[in-house]
């Protein structure tokens, strides 16, 4: 068995090796400059550090390794299109041009289409390592109080709002107002932005797109999460069951706890059960 990780910035694309590992798959990793962390090599049976817009040299590495599933996992910020700081390949040029936009969907669902008329076809992260999708449920020791449910259930009808206009999968809100919406910048910095304008006491809202392809761009958090709502005085995470993905979820709930972060996973029935 052989599984190939397009990897972008964060843990999940090592967490995602390690699990592959640990079930006997071999791991073929093509590791994104200056996104991806050094330490896949150490796990990666066969890796491969490529230039994020040398999509060509992509296609080529996977295809001469054999891969025919993939899986992309981590981060590939947008912001990086506009910074000047991507050189697409003749072929990435070409893919760029037959846009109709630049939405998240727009990009990722005709990448997928380009590796998979190559024979490489991109699988879905949450059902390929299960174990890694948030529960329904308080996680943590502490539990929200009847107006932190409050602002969840507010939150998540605008979460969800800016999901299917495909700007964002994060808000931050106290006493039911909005503080900040995700757009480009992506979730920590909308959580330190909301946090500013909170003064404390945010709850942030995490929640899959309605439109969610899960094999792409599925909702992940992991300890830089935390650490980042502590820096912004936020004591409410928000995310949405059985469509987001939590990494080393045992550390991450010790820290929470630790900070007096409150995580609860949601589902559309518990918004409902909340609203009036």
């Amino acid at each position: 068995m052989q599984i190939g990780i397009i990897a972008g910035s964060g843990e999940l694309p090592l967490v995602i090796a390690e699990d592959a590992r640990a079930r006997g798959y071999r791991v073929v990793v093509a590791a994104l400059e200056h996104l991806a962390v050094p330490d896949l090599e150490k796990i990666a049976d066969s890796f491969c550090w490529l230039n994020v817009g040398k999509l060509g040299s992509l296609i080529e590495y996977l295809q001469k390794k054999g891969v025919q599933q993939a899986i992309m996992a981590g981060k590939v910020p947008k912001s990086l299109m506009f910074e000047g700081r991507i050189t697409p390949d003749l072929r990435a040029m070409k893919l760029l041009f037959t846009l109709k936009d630049r939405t998240d969907d727009g990009i990722l669902n005709a990448l997928t289409a380009e590796l998979l008329k190559e024979g490489i076809s991109i699988i879905d992260t949450a059902a390929f390592s299960p174990g890694l999708l948030m529960t329904e449920g308080v996680i943590t020791r502490s539990r929200p109080s009847k107006d932190q449910w409050k602002d969840i259930a507010f939150g998540w009808t605008i979460a969800k709002g800016i999901g299917g206009m495909d700007i964002g999968q994060t808000v931050v809100v106290k006493d039911k107002a909005v503080m900040a919406v995700e757009a480009i910048e992506g979730t920590d910095e909308a959580i330190l932005r909301g946090g500013a304008y909170a003064h404390g006491g945010a709850v942030v809202v995490k929640v899959s797109k309605p439109q969610q392809d899960l094999r792409l761009d599925v909702p992940v958090i992991g300890m830089t999460t935390i650490e980042t709502m502590m820096s912004a005085g936020a004591v409410v995470l928000a995310l949405e069951a059985g469509r987001s993905i939590i990494v080393k979820k045992q550390d991450l709930v010790s820290r929470a706890d630790q900070a007096g972060i409150i995580i609860v996973g949601v589902s559309p029935a518990v918004i409902e059960g909340i609203r009036p």
